[in-house]
Protein backbone atom coordinates (compact mmCIF):
# COMPACT_ATOMS: atom_id res chain seq x y z
CA UNK A 1 0.00 0.00 0.00
CA UNK A 2 1.36 3.21 -0.48
CA UNK A 3 3.04 4.71 2.80
CA UNK A 4 0.97 6.44 5.07
CA UNK A 5 3.45 8.70 6.10
CA UNK A 6 3.23 9.96 2.55
CA UNK A 7 -0.25 10.56 2.60
CA UNK A 8 -2.26 14.04 2.93
CA UNK A 9 -3.32 14.63 6.42
CA UNK A 10 -6.74 13.69 7.39
CA UNK A 11 -8.45 16.95 7.68
CA UNK A 12 -11.47 18.24 5.85
CA UNK A 13 -8.84 19.70 3.54
CA UNK A 14 -7.42 16.53 2.22
CA UNK A 15 -11.57 15.78 1.65
CA UNK A 16 -12.06 18.35 -0.33
CA UNK A 17 -8.90 18.01 -2.27
CA UNK A 18 -9.59 14.42 -3.09
CA UNK A 19 -13.18 15.22 -4.01
CA UNK A 20 -12.12 17.48 -6.63
CA UNK A 21 -9.59 14.60 -7.94
CA UNK A 22 -11.88 11.55 -8.28
CA UNK A 23 -14.78 13.27 -9.63
CA UNK A 24 -13.42 12.42 -13.28
CA UNK A 25 -14.28 8.72 -12.24
CA UNK A 26 -17.22 8.83 -9.92
CA UNK A 27 -21.32 9.83 -10.20
CA UNK A 28 -22.31 12.24 -8.16
CA UNK A 29 -25.20 10.86 -6.96
CA UNK A 30 -29.04 11.80 -6.00
CA UNK A 31 -30.22 13.11 -2.99
CA UNK A 32 -33.72 11.74 -2.26
CA UNK A 33 -36.28 13.10 -0.01
CA UNK A 34 -39.83 11.38 1.14
CA UNK A 35 -42.52 12.74 3.23
CA UNK A 36 -43.86 9.47 4.40
CA UNK A 37 -40.68 8.89 5.95
CA UNK A 38 -39.88 11.90 7.22
CA UNK A 39 -43.70 12.24 9.03
CA UNK A 40 -43.00 8.22 10.12
CA UNK A 41 -39.55 9.17 11.88
CA UNK A 42 -41.55 12.13 13.62
CA UNK A 43 -44.38 9.90 14.57
CA UNK A 44 -44.13 8.62 18.58
CA UNK A 45 -43.62 4.62 18.70
CA UNK A 46 -45.88 3.09 20.32
CA UNK A 47 -45.69 1.71 24.03
CA UNK A 48 -45.62 -1.43 23.06
CA UNK A 49 -42.66 -1.17 21.12
CA UNK A 50 -40.67 -0.25 24.40
CA UNK A 51 -41.10 -2.76 26.12
CA UNK A 52 -38.16 -4.83 27.28
CA UNK A 53 -35.79 -1.45 27.12
CA UNK A 54 -34.69 1.16 29.08
CA UNK A 55 -37.69 3.40 27.76
CA UNK A 56 -40.51 0.76 29.10
CA UNK A 57 -43.31 2.25 30.89
CA UNK A 58 -42.43 5.91 29.41
CA UNK A 59 -43.46 8.21 27.27
CA UNK A 60 -42.16 7.65 23.66
CA UNK A 61 -40.36 10.56 22.49
CA UNK A 62 -41.74 13.20 19.54
CA UNK A 63 -38.60 13.99 17.14
CA UNK A 64 -39.41 16.23 14.69
CA UNK A 65 -37.52 14.44 11.89
CA UNK A 66 -36.55 15.88 7.86
CA UNK A 67 -34.38 13.15 5.86
CA UNK A 68 -32.36 13.57 2.97
CA UNK A 69 -30.95 10.39 1.59
CA UNK A 70 -27.57 10.27 -0.09
CA UNK A 71 -28.11 7.18 -2.81
CA UNK A 72 -24.65 5.56 -2.73
CA UNK A 73 -26.73 2.56 -4.59
CA UNK A 74 -26.79 4.58 -7.70
CA UNK A 75 -22.55 5.20 -7.34
CA UNK A 76 -20.51 3.31 -10.06
CA UNK A 77 -20.02 -0.76 -8.88
CA UNK A 78 -23.56 -0.07 -6.92
CA UNK A 79 -21.60 1.48 -3.71
CA UNK A 80 -19.86 3.89 -1.92
CA UNK A 81 -16.58 2.29 -2.07
CA UNK A 82 -15.44 3.12 -5.63
CA UNK A 83 -14.74 7.04 -3.81
CA UNK A 84 -12.38 5.63 -1.63
CA UNK A 85 -10.60 2.82 -4.33
CA UNK A 86 -10.25 5.49 -7.49
CA UNK A 87 -8.27 7.92 -5.03
CA UNK A 88 -5.73 5.08 -3.41
CA UNK A 89 -4.95 3.75 -6.57
CA UNK A 90 -5.00 6.96 -8.17
CA UNK A 91 -2.09 7.90 -5.70
CA UNK A 92 -0.42 4.89 -5.42
CA UNK A 93 0.18 5.12 -8.93
CA UNK A 94 1.28 8.97 -9.34
CA UNK A 95 -1.30 9.95 -10.80
CA UNK A 96 -1.68 12.88 -8.53
CA UNK A 97 1.90 13.34 -7.38
CA UNK A 98 3.27 13.93 -11.36
CA UNK A 99 4.31 10.84 -11.52
CA UNK A 100 3.08 7.34 -13.64
CA UNK A 101 0.94 7.91 -16.78
CA UNK A 102 -2.31 8.52 -15.41
CA UNK A 103 -5.92 7.09 -15.46
CA UNK A 104 -7.54 6.97 -18.88
CA UNK A 105 -11.41 8.42 -18.40
CA UNK A 106 -14.33 6.02 -19.13
CA UNK A 107 -17.37 7.09 -19.67
CA UNK A 108 -19.15 3.63 -17.96
CA UNK A 109 -18.31 0.87 -15.85
CA UNK A 110 -17.63 -1.58 -18.69
CA UNK A 111 -15.16 0.75 -20.79
CA UNK A 112 -11.60 0.07 -20.25
CA UNK A 113 -9.40 3.14 -20.00
CA UNK A 114 -5.77 4.13 -20.12
CA UNK A 115 -3.26 1.83 -19.73
CA UNK A 116 -0.80 3.74 -17.15
CA UNK A 117 2.10 1.94 -14.87
CA UNK A 118 2.63 3.75 -12.23
CA UNK A 119 5.54 4.27 -9.59
CA UNK A 120 5.15 3.96 -5.73
CA UNK A 121 7.95 4.59 -3.44
CA UNK A 122 10.79 3.96 -6.24
CA UNK A 123 8.76 0.73 -7.24
CA UNK A 124 6.78 0.15 -10.50
CA UNK A 125 3.21 -1.15 -9.41
CA UNK A 126 2.53 -3.95 -11.50
CA UNK A 127 -0.82 -5.12 -9.31
CA UNK A 128 -3.19 -4.17 -6.88
CA UNK A 129 -4.64 -6.82 -4.24
CA UNK A 130 -7.40 -6.21 -1.48
CA UNK A 131 -9.71 -8.42 0.94
CA UNK A 132 -13.42 -7.75 0.38
CA UNK A 133 -16.79 -9.56 0.99
CA UNK A 134 -17.89 -7.60 -2.28
CA UNK A 135 -18.11 -4.07 -2.70
CA UNK A 136 -14.65 -3.15 -2.19
CA UNK A 137 -13.54 -5.87 -4.26
CA UNK A 138 -15.73 -4.58 -7.68
CA UNK A 139 -14.35 -0.89 -6.60
CA UNK A 140 -11.03 -2.08 -7.02
CA UNK A 141 -11.37 -4.25 -9.64
CA UNK A 142 -12.51 -1.34 -11.27
CA UNK A 143 -10.04 1.37 -10.50
CA UNK A 144 -7.32 -1.63 -11.69
CA UNK A 145 -9.10 -2.25 -15.17
CA UNK A 146 -9.53 1.35 -15.34
CA UNK A 147 -5.25 2.04 -14.54
CA UNK A 148 -4.43 -1.26 -16.74
CA UNK A 149 -3.52 -3.36 -14.20
CA UNK A 150 -4.49 -6.50 -12.29
CA UNK A 151 -6.51 -6.70 -9.32
CA UNK A 152 -6.17 -9.88 -6.79
CA UNK A 153 -9.63 -10.05 -4.38
CA UNK A 154 -9.73 -11.90 -1.69
CA UNK A 155 -13.28 -12.75 -0.38
CA UNK A 156 -14.54 -14.92 2.09
CA UNK A 157 -16.85 -18.16 0.87
CA UNK A 158 -20.02 -16.34 2.80
CA UNK A 159 -20.07 -13.73 0.24
CA UNK A 160 -22.61 -12.92 -1.87
CA UNK A 161 -22.97 -14.57 -4.97
CA UNK A 162 -24.05 -11.52 -6.95
CA UNK A 163 -21.24 -9.56 -5.71
CA UNK A 164 -18.48 -12.79 -6.29
CA UNK A 165 -20.00 -12.17 -10.16
CA UNK A 166 -20.02 -9.03 -10.21
CA UNK A 167 -16.48 -8.90 -9.04
CA UNK A 168 -15.24 -11.58 -11.57
CA UNK A 169 -17.35 -9.81 -13.83
CA UNK A 170 -14.39 -6.42 -14.02
CA UNK A 171 -11.52 -8.91 -14.30
CA UNK A 172 -10.38 -9.18 -11.19
CA UNK A 173 -8.27 -12.62 -10.01
CA UNK A 174 -10.05 -14.01 -7.02
CA UNK A 175 -9.14 -16.12 -3.71
CA UNK A 176 -11.69 -17.23 -1.09
CA UNK A 177 -10.71 -17.60 2.63
CA UNK A 178 -12.60 -17.60 5.78
CA UNK A 179 -14.77 -14.87 7.09
CA UNK A 180 -12.41 -13.05 10.04
CA UNK A 181 -10.50 -10.80 9.31
CA UNK A 182 -7.62 -12.61 10.07
CA UNK A 183 -8.08 -15.08 8.18
CA UNK A 184 -8.59 -12.91 4.77
CA UNK A 185 -5.53 -10.86 5.85
CA UNK A 186 -3.37 -14.38 5.93
CA UNK A 187 -4.70 -14.78 2.39
CA UNK A 188 -4.13 -11.77 1.37
CA UNK A 189 -0.17 -12.15 2.28
CA UNK A 190 0.29 -15.16 0.45
CA UNK A 191 -1.10 -13.61 -2.92
CA UNK A 192 1.28 -10.50 -1.97
CA UNK A 193 4.17 -13.23 -1.95
CA UNK A 194 3.08 -14.69 -4.82
CA UNK A 195 2.39 -12.17 -7.14
CA UNK A 196 4.28 -8.84 -5.85
CA UNK A 197 0.73 -6.87 -5.48
CA UNK A 198 0.28 -4.21 -3.98
CA UNK A 199 -2.13 -4.13 -1.10
CA UNK A 200 -5.17 -1.68 -1.15
CA UNK A 201 -7.03 -2.10 2.32
CA UNK A 202 -10.62 -1.49 2.33
CA UNK A 203 -11.10 0.96 4.76
CA UNK A 204 -7.58 1.32 7.29
CA UNK A 205 -5.73 3.59 5.32
CA UNK A 206 -5.53 7.15 5.05
CA UNK A 207 -6.23 7.31 1.10
CA UNK A 208 -9.31 5.00 1.19
CA UNK A 209 -10.50 7.44 4.55
CA UNK A 210 -10.49 10.38 2.37
CA UNK A 211 -11.31 9.03 -0.96
CA UNK A 212 -14.91 8.07 0.80
CA UNK A 213 -15.79 11.43 2.79
CA UNK A 214 -15.88 12.39 -0.53
CA UNK A 215 -19.44 11.23 -0.29
CA UNK A 216 -20.02 13.62 2.57
CA UNK A 217 -19.07 16.72 0.82
CA UNK A 218 -21.65 15.87 -1.62
CA UNK A 219 -24.27 15.68 0.77
CA UNK A 220 -23.67 18.36 2.51
CA UNK A 221 -23.80 20.66 -0.30
CA UNK A 222 -27.11 18.91 -2.02
CA UNK A 223 -28.69 19.04 1.35
CA UNK A 224 -28.11 23.33 1.27
CA UNK A 225 -29.65 23.20 -2.01
CA UNK A 226 -32.56 20.97 -1.20
CA UNK A 227 -33.55 23.59 2.05
CA UNK A 228 -32.88 26.73 0.10
CA UNK A 229 -35.96 25.24 -2.78
CA UNK A 230 -38.33 24.33 -0.26
CA UNK A 231 -37.42 28.08 1.02
CA UNK A 232 -37.87 29.59 -2.02
CA UNK A 233 -41.46 27.73 -2.56
CA UNK A 234 -42.76 29.80 0.58
CA UNK A 235 -41.62 26.99 3.25
CA UNK A 236 -38.16 27.62 5.31
CA UNK A 237 -36.07 25.70 4.10
CA UNK A 238 -34.89 23.50 7.37
CA UNK A 239 -38.00 24.15 9.56
CA UNK A 240 -36.45 26.79 12.10
CA UNK A 241 -36.34 29.67 12.71
CA UNK A 242 -33.43 32.14 10.10
CA UNK A 243 -32.01 30.92 7.39
CA UNK A 244 -30.90 27.51 6.06
CA UNK A 245 -28.13 26.40 7.89
CA UNK A 246 -27.48 22.92 6.31
CA UNK A 247 -27.70 19.32 7.98
CA UNK A 248 -27.83 18.89 11.87
CA UNK A 249 -26.80 15.32 11.65
CA UNK A 250 -25.26 12.24 9.23
CA UNK A 251 -25.93 9.17 9.86
CA UNK A 252 -23.68 6.28 8.33
CA UNK A 253 -23.30 2.35 8.38
CA UNK A 254 -20.04 1.62 10.09
CA UNK A 255 -18.70 -1.63 9.28
CA UNK A 256 -14.60 -1.09 9.08
CA UNK A 257 -14.91 2.99 9.65
CA UNK A 258 -13.79 4.03 6.18
CA UNK A 259 -17.00 5.90 5.36
CA UNK A 260 -17.73 6.98 8.84
CA UNK A 261 -14.34 8.51 9.97
CA UNK A 262 -13.99 10.00 6.35
CA UNK A 263 -17.48 11.64 6.88
CA UNK A 264 -16.73 12.72 10.12
CA UNK A 265 -13.71 14.64 8.43
CA UNK A 266 -16.04 16.08 5.71
CA UNK A 267 -18.16 17.69 8.42
CA UNK A 268 -15.28 18.91 10.69
CA UNK A 269 -15.92 22.54 11.67
CA UNK A 270 -19.40 22.80 9.77
CA UNK A 271 -21.43 22.07 12.99
CA UNK A 272 -23.04 18.36 11.97
CA UNK A 273 -22.96 15.42 14.08
CA UNK A 274 -22.11 12.43 12.44
CA UNK A 275 -23.45 8.94 13.78
CA UNK A 276 -21.98 5.68 13.17
CA UNK A 277 -24.83 2.74 13.24
CA UNK A 278 -24.16 -1.01 13.40
CA UNK A 279 -26.09 -4.40 13.56
CA UNK A 280 -26.23 -6.26 16.76
CA UNK A 281 -26.44 -9.62 15.58
CA UNK A 282 -23.59 -11.65 16.73
CA UNK A 283 -22.07 -8.99 17.83
CA UNK A 284 -21.26 -7.08 14.93
CA UNK A 285 -21.92 -3.54 16.56
CA UNK A 286 -17.89 -3.66 17.76
CA UNK A 287 -17.83 -0.29 16.81
CA UNK A 288 -20.23 0.96 19.32
CA UNK A 289 -19.10 -1.54 21.96
CA UNK A 290 -15.79 -0.48 21.39
CA UNK A 291 -17.04 3.07 21.51
CA UNK A 292 -18.46 3.01 24.88
CA UNK A 293 -15.80 0.93 26.29
CA UNK A 294 -13.09 3.22 25.23
CA UNK A 295 -11.23 0.06 23.42
CA UNK A 296 -11.49 -0.99 19.89
CA UNK A 297 -12.60 -4.77 19.11
CA UNK A 298 -10.29 -5.78 16.98
CA UNK A 299 -12.16 -9.18 15.62
CA UNK A 300 -15.95 -9.79 14.51
CA UNK A 301 -17.18 -13.10 13.58
CA UNK A 302 -20.95 -12.29 12.66
CA UNK A 303 -23.19 -13.61 9.61
CA UNK A 304 -25.47 -10.99 9.72
CA UNK A 305 -27.78 -9.97 6.76
CA UNK A 306 -25.49 -6.69 6.94
CA UNK A 307 -22.78 -8.48 5.39
CA UNK A 308 -20.61 -5.27 4.44
CA UNK A 309 -20.54 -4.74 8.22
CA UNK A 310 -18.95 -7.47 9.41
CA UNK A 311 -15.64 -6.50 9.44
CA UNK A 312 -14.02 -4.55 13.04
CA UNK A 313 -13.33 -1.06 13.01
CA UNK A 314 -9.70 0.49 11.68
CA UNK A 315 -7.00 1.65 13.38
CA UNK A 316 -7.24 4.88 11.66
CA UNK A 317 -10.85 5.00 11.36
CA UNK A 318 -11.07 4.38 15.25
CA UNK A 319 -8.27 7.24 15.73
CA UNK A 320 -10.61 9.49 13.69
CA UNK A 321 -13.89 8.34 15.33
CA UNK A 322 -12.86 7.65 18.95
CA UNK A 323 -9.52 9.67 19.95
CA UNK A 324 -10.13 12.12 17.82
CA UNK A 325 -14.12 12.60 19.25
CA UNK A 326 -15.26 13.32 15.31
CA UNK A 327 -18.33 11.06 15.98
CA UNK A 328 -20.74 11.79 18.47
CA UNK A 329 -22.30 8.23 18.95
CA UNK A 330 -22.93 4.84 17.68
CA UNK A 331 -26.10 3.04 17.86
CA UNK A 332 -27.06 -0.47 16.71
CA UNK A 333 -30.02 -2.22 14.93
CA UNK A 334 -31.69 -5.67 14.63
CA UNK A 335 -31.71 -8.14 11.87
CA UNK A 336 -35.65 -7.66 12.28
CA UNK A 337 -35.25 -3.65 12.10
CA UNK A 338 -33.03 -3.49 9.30
CA UNK A 339 -35.43 -6.32 7.21
CA UNK A 340 -38.13 -3.37 8.06
CA UNK A 341 -36.33 -1.00 6.87
CA UNK A 342 -35.61 -2.16 3.44
CA UNK A 343 -39.63 -2.56 2.84
CA UNK A 344 -40.11 1.06 3.70
CA UNK A 345 -37.49 1.56 0.92
CA UNK A 346 -38.95 -0.48 -1.46
CA UNK A 347 -42.69 0.68 0.03
CA UNK A 348 -42.26 4.32 -0.12
CA UNK A 349 -39.18 4.82 -2.13
CA UNK A 350 -38.94 2.10 -4.82
CA UNK A 351 -35.48 2.40 -4.32
CA UNK A 352 -33.02 -0.74 -4.27
CA UNK A 353 -31.12 -0.86 -1.91
CA UNK A 354 -28.98 -3.52 0.09
CA UNK A 355 -29.39 -4.89 4.05
CA UNK A 356 -26.03 -2.68 4.68
CA UNK A 357 -27.31 0.52 3.62
CA UNK A 358 -30.50 0.95 5.78
CA UNK A 359 -28.79 0.92 9.34
CA UNK A 360 -29.24 4.13 9.99
CA UNK A 361 -32.44 4.82 8.18
CA UNK A 362 -33.50 1.95 11.13
CA UNK A 363 -31.78 3.98 14.23
CA UNK A 364 -33.30 6.92 13.13
CA UNK A 365 -37.15 5.48 13.43
CA UNK A 366 -36.14 2.57 16.15
CA UNK A 367 -34.03 3.84 18.85
CA UNK A 368 -35.64 5.81 21.38
CA UNK A 369 -32.05 6.84 22.87
CA UNK A 370 -31.40 8.38 19.48
CA UNK A 371 -34.93 9.91 18.76
CA UNK A 372 -35.46 11.47 22.82
CA UNK A 373 -32.18 13.37 21.24
CA UNK A 374 -33.35 14.92 18.62
CA UNK A 375 -36.21 15.60 20.40
CA UNK A 376 -34.56 16.90 23.09
CA UNK A 377 -31.81 19.18 21.21
CA UNK A 378 -34.28 19.76 18.20
CA UNK A 379 -36.98 21.22 19.63
CA UNK A 380 -39.91 22.54 17.42
CA UNK A 381 -37.65 23.18 14.84
CA UNK A 382 -36.58 19.33 14.49
CA UNK A 383 -33.37 18.24 12.82
CA UNK A 384 -32.48 17.95 9.44
CA UNK A 385 -30.40 14.18 9.02
CA UNK A 386 -28.33 13.14 6.20
CA UNK A 387 -29.04 8.97 6.15
CA UNK A 388 -26.70 7.66 3.81
CA UNK A 389 -27.60 4.31 1.43
CA UNK A 390 -24.40 3.07 0.72
CA UNK A 391 -24.83 0.61 -1.53
CA UNK A 392 -27.70 -1.39 -3.19
CA UNK A 393 -26.00 -4.85 -4.47
CA UNK A 394 -28.06 -7.43 -3.45
CA UNK A 395 -29.96 -10.42 -5.54
CA UNK A 396 -32.75 -10.16 -6.81
CA UNK A 397 -33.60 -13.45 -5.09
CA UNK A 398 -32.08 -12.50 -2.08
CA UNK A 399 -34.22 -9.04 -2.36
CA UNK A 400 -37.31 -11.27 -2.99
CA UNK A 401 -36.38 -13.22 0.46
CA UNK A 402 -35.45 -10.43 2.28
CA UNK A 403 -38.66 -8.30 1.65
CA UNK A 404 -41.08 -11.22 1.74
CA UNK A 405 -39.34 -12.20 5.32
CA UNK A 406 -41.43 -11.88 8.80
CA UNK A 407 -40.30 -8.58 10.32
CA UNK A 408 -38.63 -10.29 13.19
CA UNK A 409 -37.85 -8.44 16.56
CA UNK A 410 -39.68 -5.99 18.37
CA UNK A 411 -42.88 -4.86 19.04
CA UNK A 412 -44.92 -2.53 17.61
CA UNK A 413 -43.70 -2.58 14.26
CA UNK A 414 -44.47 -0.19 11.47
CA UNK A 415 -47.85 -0.11 13.16
CA UNK A 416 -48.13 3.27 14.68
CA UNK A 417 -50.58 5.98 14.50
CA UNK A 418 -50.41 6.41 10.59
CA UNK A 419 -51.09 3.12 10.03
CA UNK A 420 -50.08 -0.44 8.71
CA UNK A 421 -47.18 -1.07 6.37
CA UNK A 422 -46.42 -4.30 4.57
CA UNK A 423 -46.17 -6.62 1.30
CA UNK A 424 -49.50 -8.48 0.71
CA UNK A 425 -48.45 -11.25 -1.25
CA UNK A 426 -45.99 -12.57 -4.03
CA UNK A 427 -47.99 -10.21 -7.10
CA UNK A 428 -47.35 -7.36 -5.00
CA UNK A 429 -43.73 -7.99 -4.90
CA UNK A 430 -43.27 -8.77 -8.52
CA UNK A 431 -45.04 -5.26 -8.71
CA UNK A 432 -42.59 -3.61 -6.52
CA UNK A 433 -39.68 -5.06 -8.53
CA UNK A 434 -40.80 -3.94 -11.77
CA UNK A 435 -40.93 -0.47 -10.22
CA UNK A 436 -37.79 -0.76 -8.70
CA UNK A 437 -36.00 -1.81 -11.91
CA UNK A 438 -37.69 0.74 -13.65
CA UNK A 439 -36.67 3.73 -11.35
CA UNK A 440 -33.00 2.46 -11.19
CA UNK A 441 -32.77 2.75 -15.03
CA UNK A 442 -33.86 5.98 -14.59
CA UNK A 443 -31.58 7.19 -11.63
CA UNK A 444 -28.71 5.49 -12.80
CA UNK A 445 -28.57 6.91 -16.19
CA UNK A 446 -28.76 10.49 -15.20
CA UNK A 447 -26.19 9.84 -13.14
CA UNK A 448 -24.12 8.60 -15.53
CA UNK A 449 -24.77 11.54 -18.05
CA UNK A 450 -25.01 13.99 -15.34
CA UNK A 451 -21.95 16.00 -17.34
CA UNK A 452 -25.05 16.18 -20.56
CA UNK A 453 -27.53 17.85 -18.30
CA UNK A 454 -25.66 20.02 -16.48
CA UNK A 455 -22.91 20.24 -13.67
CA UNK A 456 -25.36 20.89 -10.94
CA UNK A 457 -26.81 18.15 -9.01
CA UNK A 458 -30.55 17.10 -9.42
CA UNK A 459 -33.70 15.64 -7.31
CA UNK A 460 -36.32 13.66 -7.27
CA UNK A 461 -38.39 13.63 -4.64
CA UNK A 462 -40.81 10.53 -3.56
CA UNK A 463 -43.94 11.19 -1.37
CA UNK A 464 -45.06 8.77 -0.21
Amino acid sequence: MANPAHCPPLTRASVLEAHERIKPYIHHTPVLTNTYLDELASTPQSPEALVGTEWEGQEPARPKIRFYFKCENFQRVGAFKVRGAFHAVGRLMGEWDGEGEGMGEDEGDGVEGGKGKGVEGGKRVRAVVTHSSGNHAQALALAARTMGIPAHIVMPTISTPSKIAATRSYGATLYFSGSTSTEREAMVAEVVKETGARLVPPYDHPDIVLGQGTMGVELQEQAREIMGGRKGMGSNGDGKKGETTGLDAIITPCGGGGMLSGTALSCEGTGIRVFGAEPTFEGADDGRRGFYSGTRVESVKSKTIADGLRTPLGKIPWSIIYERGLVKGMYGVSEGQIKKAMRLVVERMKVVVEPSAVVGLATALWDEGFRRMVQDEGGNGGWDVGIVFSGGNVGVEALGGLLAGDEGEGKGGLEREMGKVGLDGGGRLRMLLVELVTKVYILSNKSRYRKRLNKTSFRIRTVG
